[in-house]
Parts: structure tokens; C-alpha cells; sequence
């Protein structure tokens, strides 16, 4: 999971190399928290939060094959 928000992420901001994810186990759920230079929060979020839950609906895509509950949170 985290290598797959990681490689989304880096491809829609300008500084790649900014692109932290980080990710913490629970008993039932993993979060996944993404952190971007500043200026590229926009650029994550998208207009009205359209990128950033398409991010999401991708993620939880992937974890239903694991069995998982999947947060992703950016920071």
C-alpha cells in the first residue's frame, strides 16, 4: 500500500523528492499519512478534494484484497 500511494504521489507534484509516506499498523487498519512540500499541497488535494479521494477509493481498492481497512491521511 505504502509503495502504491508513494508512486501516485510523487507523479502529480513538481518536487518528488518531498514525498514522505509513512505508514502505521493497527489491529484492524493501516494509515497511511502523506507529506508534501507546500506547494504542492493543491496539487494532492485537487479541486474540491476530487485527486485526494480518488487517491482513496484506489487505496481502499487494494486493501479489500488484503482484508484491510485502509485511512489515507495528508498532512
Amino acid at each position: 500500500m505504502k509503495d502504491l500511494v508513494e508512486m501516485i504521489a510523487k507523479s502529480l507534484v513538481d518536487d518528488p523528492d518531498s514525498v514522505e509516506v509513512n505508514e502505521v499498523e493497527g489491529s484492524q487498519s493501516v494509515i497511511i499519512e502523506v507529506k508534501v512540500a507546500p506547494d504542492d499541497m493543491g496539487k494532492i488535494i485537487g479541486k474540491q478534494g476530487r485527486i485526494a479521494k480518488a487517491i482513496r477509493t484506489v487505496v481502499k481498492a487494494a486493501a479489500i484484497k488484503e482484508n484491510k481497512r485502509v485511512v489515507v491521511e495528508i498532512i
